[in-house]
């Protein structure tokens, strides 16, 4: 009978001679001997990039200088790449704008929420999720003078059937950022709406890793990033996504210029741009926002539906991995097992995982953590396989056993996990 080990190693062969996908991770520039699963933080460098943002730096910047506002359409640049990260999200042309951080997106999305629902005093928020959103949350109810309300994920649905009557928004994720943990955006979206308030997501951890389709969710406004699995490169710009129907009564509080119905002769009193063009804000940063167009082009020609189940395929034999592997050295699964739960990553827990993710990088496996506790690989399907991660998982149980990571356990961490 052959080994664990041997019954893993012949299962990922198998599955990855069967994928479909496989081709796909030549669209990548991926480094030799690295296993890379941190594309839930920043997606893997897409081979379109570099030469795109070559042409932008030495020939439509260098060369055409401020003529390429009109001779290489930047100017529309923000809604273009809007629409095309809107073919990934379900949502219809013109609902989509691309600019900015995601930070200030969710801050306007917010605050024209609650200004589209007047009178209700309650802003909720899932109170698990990434930080910035509470702590924007926050800051949006103080400046509207509303209360926050901050509840579990999964209490989100039933506080709104309870209260809803009194809530302006309300900010959830479909996926928690720790655990990859999925929560249904049907659900909350139709319990909002059933109370008569808003649901705005945030799809950061969803976008790109997860079939989506808004517009038949119903969804009111949504946020995300331009980095993690959509592979756009470090800081790279966010998106906005404003149902057609709240477009014309959109009041975000932030009205710069690019968003005026006429930004070259403008108005004393600002009059707003039509459709989803008033959501713009300033000048686009146009070098990240090429680069994040560039790399949508890797989703060209793929199916979702089995993107989506490669994604399932891999975290499912991480998990499998673990148990076979990890048990007996102190990791336990804190993302759940049901497929129809989890997102597009797996968290393992164990007490030491700092020092374990810092060992791991030792050998070319790249993961992160969050603490206190997790240790968390994110699967992008376009360039992960089922060796990957039996290689990082072998190499993680090599380090437990050996405690390789032991001059790890006393060093101060570094800023970023």
């Amino acid at each position: 009978m052959s080994s664990p080990a041997g019954r893993l190693a012949a299962r990922a062969a198998a599955l990855d001679s069967a994928d479909p996908l496989a081709g796909l991770r030549e669209r990548f520039l991926l480094p030799p001997g690295v296993v890379y699963l941190d594309g839930n933080s920043l997606g893997a460098l897409p081979a379109a990039v570099p030469p795109v943002l070559a042409d932008a730096v030495h020939r439509q910047w260098g060369t055409g200088l401020i003529r390429s506002w009109n001779d290489h359409a930047w100017w529309q640049a923000p809604l273009r790449v809007g629409d095309a990260v809107g073919r990934l999200i379900g949502a219809a042309p013109g609902q989509v704008v691309v600019g900015d951080s995601t930070s200030v997106q969710l801050f306007n999305a917010l605050s024209a929420a609650v200004r589209l629902r007047p009178g209700r005093p309650l802003l909720v928020v899932d109170r698990d999720h990434f930080p910035t959103d509470r702590y924007l949350a926050a800051s949006v109810a103080r400046l509207h003078g509303l209360r926050l309300r901050a509840v579990p994920a999964d209490a989100l649905a039933d506080l709104l059937s309870r209260e809803g009557a009194q809530v302006a928004a309300v900010l959830g994720a479909p996926v928690d950022y720790r655990t990859g943990r999925l929560t249904d955006p049907a659900a909350v979206t139709r319990a909002a709406h059933d109370a008569g308030a808003l649901a705005v997501w945030d799809l950061c951890h969803a976008a790109g890793a997860l079939p989506l389709d808004l517009d038949a969710l119903g969804a009111d406004l949504a946020v995300g990033c331009g980095y993690k699995y959509l592979c756009g490169g470090p800081g790279a710009p966010a998106f906005l996504y404003v149902a057609h129907r709240h477009q014309a009564g959109f009041d975000h509080p932030l009205t710069g210029w690019n968003g005026h119905a006429d930004p070259f002769d403008p108005t004393e009193e600002y009059r707003p741009a039509e459709g989803i063009a008033r959501a713009r804000i300033g000048t686009p940063p146009m070098l990240s926002l090429l680069a994040l167009e560039a790399a949508l082009t890797v989703f060209d020609g793929v199916d979702p539906a089995r993107l989506r189940a490669k994604s399932l395929s891999l975290t499912g034999f991480l998990l499998d991995c673990a148990d076979d592997l990890l048990a007996t050295e102190g990791f336990t699964a804190a993302t759940p097992r049901e497929p129809d739960r989890r997102g597009s990553q797996v968290a393992l827990r164990h007490p030491e995982a700092y020092a374990l993710v810092r060992a791991l990088a030792d050998r070319e496996v790249i993961g992160d953590m969050r603490a206190p506790d997790l240790l968390r690989f994110g699967v992008n399907a376009l360039y992960v396989s089922h060796a990957d991660v039996l290689h990082a998982m072998t190499a993680l149980r090599d380090i437990a056993t050996e405690r390789a990571h032991r001059p790890y356990l006393a060093e101060q961490r570094a800023v970023v996990t």
